[in-house]
């Protein structure tokens, strides 16, 4: 399949990346192990016809529907989960793949998020 990915706008995703850069630290501050896989989420706003092609597209790199969205304005939303680590590499793939999931489905990639692990046990 990634052979068929859309090539990313490299300045695009240097900007994206200055956001996770954000995520990343706040995670760290708060004793999160990056190396630690979790549920991650991811999101995109775009139409419910839109989204059945994200869906198709997602499944394929592990991700599954958590939910849907309308905001104030009328915008729509998909949430998307998967469980993988947090650290530098494996954020700057997944928003390399979201990013991928944007262009071929004309949805617009909203971000990710997730709750710090700190490896110990709750």
């Amino acid at each position: 399949m990634s052979q068929n990915l859309p090539p990313v706008d490299e300045a695009r995703l240097a900007a994206e990346w200055e956001a996770d850069r954000q995520v990343l630290g706040n995670l760290k501050r708060n004793g999160d192990v990056a190396r630690l896989a979790r549920p991650v989420d991811v999101s995109f706003r775009g139409s419910e016809k839109d989204f059945e092609r994200v869906l198709t597209i997602a499944s394929q790199f592990g991700f599954v529907e958590l939910d849907r969205e309308e905001d104030e304005e009328g915008d729509l939303f998909l949430f998307l989960e998967c469980v993988q680590p947090v650290d530098e590499a494996s954020i700057r793939a997944l928003t390399r793949k979201c990013l991928q999931i944007e262009i071929l489905c004309g949805v617009e990639y909203d971000g990710w998020g997730c709750e710090a692990q700190a490896g110990g046990v709750h």
